[in-house]
């Protein structure tokens, strides 16, 4: 992957067997995807797909001075947030959104 995109997610499906990653624009569309990518753990695991998981994952960005990724933050005089969905429900506009997205995806999965 090149750094052209500035932020990516990184995942881990079972910890151990290797990371893929997914180029993404905003912090808002990186807390879409982690959810997005746990749902679908839950799923696989729900549906006998896997017999058992450990997942992670994490944001990145691209760090000029490092010319490296390195894991994401935000700081300000005022704030800091290492948390990129603990970032959004602060600062984002689109939380309402998100949090009805990842009410979406869970519900699915927690009312079988």
């Amino acid at each position: 992957m090149n750094n052209k995109s500035k932020m990516r997610v990184w995942w881990q499906p079972q910890v151990g067997y290797g990371t893929f990653y997914i180029p993404v624009d905003s912090p808002e569309d990186t807390t879409k995807i982690l959810n997005l990518l746990a749902a679908y753990d839950l799923f696989q695991l729900k549906n006998n797909i896997k017999p058992n998981y450990c997942n992670a994952g994490g944001v990145q960005i691209w760090d000029e001075e490092e010319n490296d990724w390195v894991n994401w933050e935000y700081e300000t005089e005022d704030d800091y947030y290492d948390d990129v969905e603990e970032y959004c429900s602060a600062k984002s506009s689109e939380w309402g959104d998100i949090q009805e997205c990842i009410k979406y995806l869970f519900e699915q999965y927690l009312l079988e």
